[in-house]
């Protein structure tokens, strides 16, 4: 069975180089512009703003989970060593609670929308400020897996096939 799948390169990876922060980063602009349309929408009274956040909003719940599927793969092909293994885990965990954040507030926001497009109440926004929180912190996990532990980057791929982590 193994040998119809494609072999494994420098980064460990089955193609060119990691697609999950490619994927991402689109969710991460998309929500955070939302949030900034919202807030800027709110304060000038630009109701045109709501529609483009609501447009954001809607395509990064569905990139989220794209991402979350590259993620997943990524990660089962990180061959992660011991000190990098529990932001692994956290950022995992993270990742799959924002799928559903988001999604949840995606269809809040359709609710909203559907109801009165030209108004957005003050609950809305301050759950947008604790959704930015929180992809704050999943982009620090994310950093930190790349940066500081240097997953699928290829030092650390060779060392951990040389056995030296």
């Amino acid at each position: 069975m193994f040998d119809y799948l494609p072999p494994l390169n420098e980064h460990n990876l089955p193609y060119p180089d990691t697609m999950h922060p490619i994927v991402v980063h689109f969710v991460i602009a998309m929500v955070l512009f939302a949030f900034f349309c919202d807030v800027v929408g709110y304060i000038t009274r630009n109701t045109k703003l709501y529609e483009v956040s609501w447009w954001n909003m809607f395509f990064a719940t569905i990139s989220i989970f794209i991402a979350i599927i590259f993620g997943q793969v990524e990660a089962g092909l990180a061959e992660p060593y011991a000190a990098a293994v529990s932001t692994l885990n956290k950022h995992t965990l993270i990742g799959w609670a924002l799928s559903g954040v988001i999604t949840a507030i995606t269809g809040w926001r359709y609710v909203l929308r559907s109801r009165d497009p030209k108004t957005l109440p003050m609950a809305y926004l301050m759950m947008g400020v604790l959704l930015v929180g929180i992809v704050s912190y999943q982009v620090y996990l994310g950093d930190k897996l790349v940066w500081v532990y240097g997953l699928h980057t290829v030092p650390v791929v060779e060392a951990v096939r040389e056995g030296a982590l």
